[in-house]
């Protein structure tokens, strides 16, 4: 019973989902939950047998073809030709562990009651999440604004026994592992064709995937930044507290505050400088590190809002005797958001290649490209030049989705955000800047081996004698791309130390 989470309307924090995902719990509606599922589907099924008026989706059209009529008895089919009408994803398969989220927040979106879908349904995402039972869905295909529809679409489709699945690391026809599961294939009743399709789940999952990334990340920047520092011998005025006071961003004030906790005991920094001056990208670390912290802050903010929101359409209010159709699907809340973000993470991994340049420069008694005998050895000269390489790919990544539009439907949906181009780069801008993070982080364990025997401070002693146990100090050239991916993989499983 412990390791369970329970979907009800008490607010999904970032931090529930990291320990949904950690310790693999399994999902399960509440009784309020499924009360308001219930009370709402009634509400629908009632009043489309006493009506005559036409519902959006629910028994007409869909998109420009809004005003056409469906009949009663055609309602069933009508949602099943949307799902598979609109699976027309392409390109790259979702990673797993993101159309798994996508799973979590469809279903804690469709449990506040404002769907109309069935509790059937809705319990059947749940089975798939709990069972690893994972649909196979594309990159390619939504323009984030009338949900994430081709997304969710194959999101969908298992229901229906069609489509892929991902099941115990294989990819197989999803009407196969049902009938191994021994579960039967459900028939979709009015407006729950709707209810999967529409919505934010591609974009948002995604959003939360990188969200959890790159909060890991830019805590790990101030940690490998005060490496570097050290390593280049700079001094800790840039991080008294006093420079902070006087220009008081939340983010500027922590990022400050970290690297001093990290350097403050370290011989090293507090030997006396020749230096009067660092360069920025040492000293202005609380103010570059401190904004993309702020950024992360608004993001989390607005992530966390979508998830504990309705983002399908039409809207069911049972107690107001309301079937609204508005446009809480529409994506462009999270598109500005996720640009945002990965601005803020490519300037992460812009001020971690200045480090790195400054490492290799061969200043401050540093050997040229971090190696004995440089000119004979190569050393540290061409994994600068990768970092630059990553760099520039993310200033590319960093042109916003959220300011281009292309009308689709025949016009009907004639704006839409493309939120999930934002979500898709913006999981590789996270990614890239690991990797800058991995490079700076060999350099400047390679620039701390030519400072001995003077020593950083314990915390800093002891994260660079667990580095080098993965990756050693190269004495003369080897193949780099083997020690930048070892430095990766030991940031992908870093827990960082307690500041």
């Amino acid at each position: 019973m412990e390791n369970q989470h329970i979907i009800s309307d008490r607010t999904l924090e970032i931090e529930d989902i990291k320990e949904i995902i950690q310790f693999k719990k399994k999902l399960v509606l509440s009784d309020q939950a499924k009360a308001n599922i219930e009370k709402a589907r009634t509400y629908l099924d009632r009043k489309i047998e006493h009506s005559q008026t036409p519902f959006y989706g629910i028994n007409t059209g869909f998109g420009s073809l809004h005003n056409v009529k469906i009949s009663r008895e055609k309602l069933s089919q009508l949602q099943e030709n949307l799902v598979k009408s609109h699976a027309c994803g392409t390109g790259d398969k979702v990673h797993p562990s993101i159309v798994k989220l996508m799973l979590l927040l469809k279903i804690q979106s469709l449990s506040y009651g404002h769907s109309g879908i069935t509790v059937e349904v809705t319990q059947r995402l749940i089975d798939f999440f709990n069972a690893d039972v994972l649909p196979v869905v594309y990159e390619q295909g939504s323009l984030g604004a009338s949900g994430d529809l081709a997304p969710l679409a194959h999101l969908s489709l298992p229901i229906l026994g069609l489509g892929e699945v991902y099941y115990e690391n294989k990819v197989l026809p999803a009407k196969e592992v049902l009938d191994t599961l021994k579960w039967k294939a459900l028939t979709l009743r009015s407006k729950e064709g709707l209810a999967l399709l529409n919505g934010t789940q591609f974009m948002s999952a995604h959003a939360v995937y990188a969200l959890i990334k790159a909060e890991k990340l830019s805590d790990l920047a101030d940690l490998i930044g005060a490496i570097s520092a050290d390593a280049f011998d700079c001094g800790l005025a840039p991080f008294d507290a006093l420079v902070h006071q006087v220009r008081p961003h939340q983010g500027q004030i922590l990022t400050a505050r970290r690297i001093l906790g990290y350097l403050q005991d370290s011989p090293l920094a507090n030997t006396a400088k020749s230096n009067v001056q660092d360069p920025y990208s040492f000293r202005c670390m609380p103010q570059v590190h401190g904004a993309s912290k702020d950024t992360l802050a608004f993001v989390k903010q607005t992530v966390k809002t979508e998830i504990n929101s309705v983002t399908d359409n039409p809207n069911i209010f049972p107690e107001e005797d309301k079937i609204i159709s508005g446009g809480n699907f529409h994506g462009q809340p999270l598109a500005l958001a996720m640009d945002f973000l990965a601005i803020a993470m490519a300037e992460l991994g812009n001020i971690s290649e200045r480090r790195i340049y400054k490492l290799v420069s061969g200043q401050r008694g540093l050997p040229a490209f971090l190696v004995s005998d440089p000119g004979l050895n190569n050393g540290f000269m061409i994994p600068q030049y990768t970092a630059a390489s990553i760099v520039s790919q993310n200033k590319q990544l960093c042109s916003p989705s959220s300011v281009d539009s292309i009308t689709s439907s025949n016009g009907q949906e004639d704006h839409v955000s493309m939120g999930a181009n934002a979500a898709t780069k913006l999981i590789r801008v996270v990614d890239n800047l690991q990797r800058i993070l991995a490079i700076e982080l060999f350099n400047g364990s390679q620039a701390l081996h030519y400072r001995e025997p003077a020593q950083s401070s314990k915390v800093i002693v002891k994260v660079v004698e667990k580095f080098r146990a993965s990756v050693p100090i190269i004495e003369k050239d080897v193949i780099m791309a083997k020690e930048i991916e070892k430095a990766v993989q030991f940031i992908e499983h870093f827990s960082l130390p307690v500041s």
